[in-house]
């Protein structure tokens, strides 16, 4: 049986027990991060219990690592956030998620008063630079990502970059990190070490930190040095990116060190024999040579031998016989062709090619198959003041010299015999493959008139010319088709005493030769000789008439002659 005093006492056991109870839960409150133990892991959430009157339950979303994996099991211990300590259900109301953000809150704010590097991952390009992941959103801004501006941040998201926390606002939600604060402390410390040692003529290794039309400048730690295009191959670069590009890692010598401006010249092609120190017995004279057509200019094309080592094949050394007016009408960049070396001068780093060398002159073959006095045909490809060029075959032209296309006609340009596109029959007169001529002659195909002249007249014989031109010291007289000869002025007239002749131009006049000269294809003409002949004769006839008759007079001589 229970007494009165035994209810009494059962009350205050029970209070005392029941204070005992609620003493006995953690002092708690909302809003603070706390401890708890994973009671199960159910497919839509975790039961965690904070030693409080209830357990809470957080969705399973915020235990899954990034390939969908629960992350706990029963009885492991993880950091939540108590958010209300009881929702209308009676539950504590937990968030994990929010209690990792605010460790990372504490713990970037003490990375900020520390001066500790961050790692975060970047995120996306925003309005004035970038959005960082350091486990909370974080703001990185353009002016410092790095020491020297970045044109491509599109090109940075996804990778993770090394900072350092410049400002902080936990109430706003606020952080701004700097990468380029960073990055001049550790350029600085590496530029002290770098300058100790730096030294010309010294091989160093560096990363390709940007690259320009003239060159590319190279980071050796600290400080950057030029390697200007000129000192980065033997061989013929166009552009820098050809070799490089930006965060390559490349062997460098310092060629030139200026410490008081921290000025460095560098070369990467000096680490490398010169190809130029030995071509002499590598492409010696006459010798055969491949190469690649890497230029063309006005006046040749350039032949890379090897990387480094390039040769000239001049226009005029491009073919025996065509006229190349550009060397693109025979080569081609990126041609392979086979040249031979005609000189070499390692002081100038020149070679010179032929490429009409390799074949055979065409010019050489001309004897053998026009020998003089051949006769061929051609078409007349120009004319010049001085003859007309007459084409004999693909590339090989002749010319026939205005003093050989007529025996008799007196030319005064070659049009008035040919005309361009004429073809002709001619003569060859004389080959000189060494300078690539060919004489053709016209006339020598007819026979020569004045070979049968000369046959025909002997000196003293009397002929009849025609006056067809007169000159100071004489008259030129045409004595047969493309004959012509000369009176001078002293074998006009006779001595004094006879009558003086007026010659007229286009007058047909009797005279007599007086002088021939087959060489020089001239003939002497003369007036007054044939008149002497003839006062000598008629003073003969009278001697003879007067002895006769012992009565004539020369007077009654001269009248009868009349």
């Amino acid at each position: 049986m229970w007494t009165a005093d035994d209810q009494e006492m059962d009350a205050q056991d029970f209070a005392s027990l029941l204070d005992l109870y609620d003493n006995s839960f953690r002092n708690i409150t909302e809003g603070e991060v706390v401890k708890g133990t994973v009671l199960s892991v159910s497919a839509s959430a975790v039961i965690v219990d904070v030693g409080f009157k209830s357990e809470g339950m957080i969705p399973l979303d915020e235990f899954l690592d990034e390939n969908g994996e629960v992350i706990v099991q029963p009885g492991d211990t993880v950091d939540v956030l108590l958010e209300r300590t009881e929702d209308r259900d009676g539950h504590i109301v937990l968030s994990r998620e929010k209690a990792e953000k605010m460790k990372i809150w504490d713990e970037v704010e003490k990375a900020f008063a520390d001066r500790k590097v961050v790692i975060g991952r970047v995120i996306e390009r925003i309005k004035g630079g970038l959005a960082v992941d350091i486990g909370v959103r974080a703001f990185l801004p353009g002016s410092q990502i790095d020491v020297r501006p970045v044109r491509n941040l599109d090109a940075l998201k996804g990778q993770e970059l090394r900072m350092r926390v410049i400002k902080v606002n936990k109430k706003r939600g606020n952080i701004v990190l700097s990468r380029k604060v960073l990055l001049e402390e550790e350029n600085a410390e590496k530029k002290k070490h770098t300058l100790e040692t730096l030294a010309e003529g010294k091989v160093m290794r560096g990363v390709v930190k940007n690259i320009t039309d003239y060159g590319a400048f190279i980071d050796l730690g600290g400080i950057d040095g030029l390697l200007h295009i000129t000192d980065m191959s033997w061989g013929r670069v166009q552009h820098p990116s050809e070799l490089f590009k930006v965060n390559d890692e490349v062997e460098v010598i310092v060629l030139k060190f200026d410490p008081e401006n921290e000025r460095v010249s560098l070369g990467h092609k000096q680490l490398t024999t010169d190809p130029w120190s030995d071509v002499v017995e590598r492409y010696p004279v006459t010798a055969r040579v491949t190469g690649r057509v890497v230029s063309l200019t006005d006046y040749g094309a350039f032949i890379e031998l090897e990387p480094g080592v390039e040769g000239l094949i001049h226009v005029s050394e491009m073919s025996w016989s065509k006229r190349v007016k550009h060397p693109s009408k025979i080569l081609n960049v990126g041609d392979s062709v086979e040249a031979m070396v005609l000189g070499v001068d390692p002081s100038a780093r020149r070679i010179s090619l032929g490429l009409k060398q390799v074949e055979t002159n065409p010019w050489h073959e001309l004897t053998d198959k026009y020998p003089v006095g051949t006769k061929i045909k051609g078409k007349v490809r120009n004319l010049t003041e001085f003859g007309a060029f007459v084409e004999v075959e693909d590339g090989i032209d002749g010319l026939i010299h205005i003093s050989d296309m007529s025996w008799s006609k007196r030319l005064k340009h070659p049009s008035e015999m040919l005309k361009k596109g004429d073809v002709v029959e001619a003569m060859v007169l004389n080959i000189d493959a060494e300078n690539q001529r060919l004489s053709l002659g016209l006339k020598q195909l007819a026979a020569d008139v004045w070979d049968d002249f000369f046959g025909r007249v002997q000196v003293g014989d009397i002929v009849e010319g025609k006056v067809v031109r007169m000159t100071s010291f004489g008259a030129f007289v045409e004595l047969a088709e493309g004959i012509e000869g000369l009176i001078h002025v002293s074998e006009f007239d006779a001595d004094s005493g006879q009558e003086k002749v007026e010659l007229v131009v286009e007058q047909a006049y009797p005279m007599k030769v007086i002088k021939l000269s087959p060489s020089e294809r001239k003939v002497g003409l003369s007036i007054r000789a044939l008149k002497d002949d003839n006062y000598r004769a008629d003073w003969g006839q009278y001697i003879s008439e007067a002895a006769s008759t012992g009565g004539a007079t020369l007077g009654d001589h001269f009248k009868q002659q009349g």
